[in-house]
């Protein structure tokens, strides 16, 4: 099943998900371009003229787009039809608080930009510092530099991936969506006292998050008794939970929130690290929610097979999915008892 953000791919995704959850499950449709490749060509563009005012503000609408605090151009896109699936688990009591369970339906499209020997160089920097460099820092100092040979190689890879058809996906998302239909059956087996939940898979995450703005859009959730957990990429190895994220800047997530994850996980808590790219909390986290991301890393210090056509499902480590969906229903657990 061909999982392309906000297209047919996607729908069936939902669909298939939406039988498989139990609880009151609702399909929201929503419009959202069906690549994020076509958001970096004005920044590309800007930096080409070679006028230092355009490219200090291309710089600047760069990283509010590709953190998702401000994505601009999508709206001048064609977009995509795409649907998130929301299944709400009631609690045995009066519900007090929310918890939100969130993964990702849809996978990314393929490309050169996304080779091994790119994505996984510097494995030993990222197995020291717990950290990943951004992608998409890459382009920011490709903008910064305004060299146009460099430029249209960026141009080159961009228009390539976008015309990629989306790779199988299998750790990236499918392994978070199964996850999470997993927490849903166990939560909706024995639920918790006094929060609700709401299994959250969204689309477009691997095109800007279109799916998840749409879904907080829709949804009006109190800070004060919500929180937002993640799942994506789960199947690498070693689970991690974010510490921050962003494609070009550190976004970083509130300590408490982290703290109750590393609470709920017991003895053996996931790592922290500064993660590349984004992933759907993060917009939770604009929007003054608390929340985290489980994540996972493998030998590399990599999501593993990230983005490319051999992420397929025997290549998922089952046992690291399963360790970060039992660490995800240990949150709800968690939190329903403070």
């Amino acid at each position: 099943m061909g999982r392309g953000s906000a297209g047919p791919g996607e729908r069936a995704a939902a669909a298939w998900a939406a039988q498989r959850l139990p609880g009151d499950v609702a399909l929201e449709p929503y419009r959202w371009p069906r690549t994020h490749a076509w958001a970096h060509l004005p920044h590309l563009a800007a930096a080409a003229t070679g006028n230092p005012l355009l490219t200090a503000a291309a710089l600047v609408s760069y990283e509010l787009d590709q953190s998702g605090r401000l994505q601009w151009v999508q709206r001048l896109l064609p977009a995509g039809h795409g649907v998130n699936v929301v299944a709400r688990i009631a609690p045995r009591g009066p519900a007090r608080r929310t918890f939100v369970l969130v993964a990702h339906l849809d996978a990314q499209r393929g490309g050169l930009i996304w080779h091994r020997r790119v994505v996984e160089a510097g494995a030993a920097r990222r197995l020291r510092t717990r950290s990943m460099t951004p992608a998409s820092l890459g382009v920011a100092l490709v903008i910064a530099l305004r060299r146009r040979p460099l430029l249209a190689l960026a141009v080159a890879l961009l228009l390539d991936t976008a015309r990629r058809p989306p790779v199988p996906g299998a750790n990236d998302n499918a392994s978070g969506v199964a996850g999470a239909i997993a927490v849903a059956h166990a939560l909706a087996a024995e639920p918790l006292e006094r929060t609700e939940v709401l299994i959250v898979l969204p689309g477009a995450e691997e095109a800007g998050m279109g799916g998840m703005r749409a879904f907080l859009r829709a949804h009006a959730l109190d800070p004060a008794t919500t929180f937002v957990l993640g799942l994506d990429t789960v199947g690498s190895g070693t689970p991690v939970v974010a510490r921050a994220e962003g494609a070009v800047l550190a976004h970083r997530y509130r300590e408490e929130d982290l703290a109750l994850v590393e609470r709920a996980a017991g003895d053996d808590p996931p790592q922290r690290w500064r993660i590349a790219a984004y992933t759907d909390p993060i917009l939770a986290r604009f929007a003054g929610l608390p929340c985290a991301s489980i994540l996972s890393v493998g030998e590399h210090g990599m999501y593993t097979h990230y983005h490319r056509s051999d992420d397929v499902p025997e290549h998922v480590d089952l046992a690291c999915v399963a360790r970060c969906a039992a660490i995800a229903e240990a949150v709800a657990r968690e939190l329903d008892r403070e």
